[in-house]
């Protein structure tokens, strides 16, 4: 995928498995299987007081994951030419969101967490950390 050419219709909004117990539900995510790629770091986000906003960058060669383990949170996304947002308040639900994609998770409730999967290890250099470089990236 070239993520020079990558649009906010590449992003995809996945369901996952999701086992019903009386004791509590249980979602198993399966690398290259239920996520659309090789899975090679986890991290989540949490403490992050109501409303504020986090991420607000892209990637050159990162996929990435994002699903709202506890409350609800909104991801933005733009590809230079057109964006959307999608609203993720289910731990059964995530975006997949491919390289080359600005993307921002925006207003947390309260004690939410956010679980990020990615295709690649930390790399500052995979990071594009400012919008008016990432149009540059995209040559918009």
């Amino acid at each position: 995928m070239d993520s020079k050419k990558t649009t906010i219709y590449d992003c995809t909004l996945l369901h996952f498995p999701k086992i019903k117990n009386r004791a509590g539900n249980l979602t198993p995510l399966h690398s290259e299987v239920d996520i659309p790629f090789k899975l090679k770091r986890i991290f989540y986000l949490y403490d992050i007081p109501g409303g504020e906003d986090r991420g607000a960058h892209s990637h050159k060669k990162c996929h990435q994951l994002i699903v709202a383990a506890s409350g609800s949170f909104n991801v933005y996304l733009d590809d230079g030419n057109n964006n959307k947002t999608v609203s993720l308040n289910r731990p059964y639900m995530g975006i997949h969101i491919p390289p080359g994609i600005w993307a921002a998770e925006q207003s947390f409730s309260s004690g939410s967490i956010c679980l990020v999967l990615t295709s690649e290890k930390f790399e500052e250099t995979d990071y594009i950390r400012k919008y008016k470089d990432f149009l540059k990236f995209k040559r918009i």
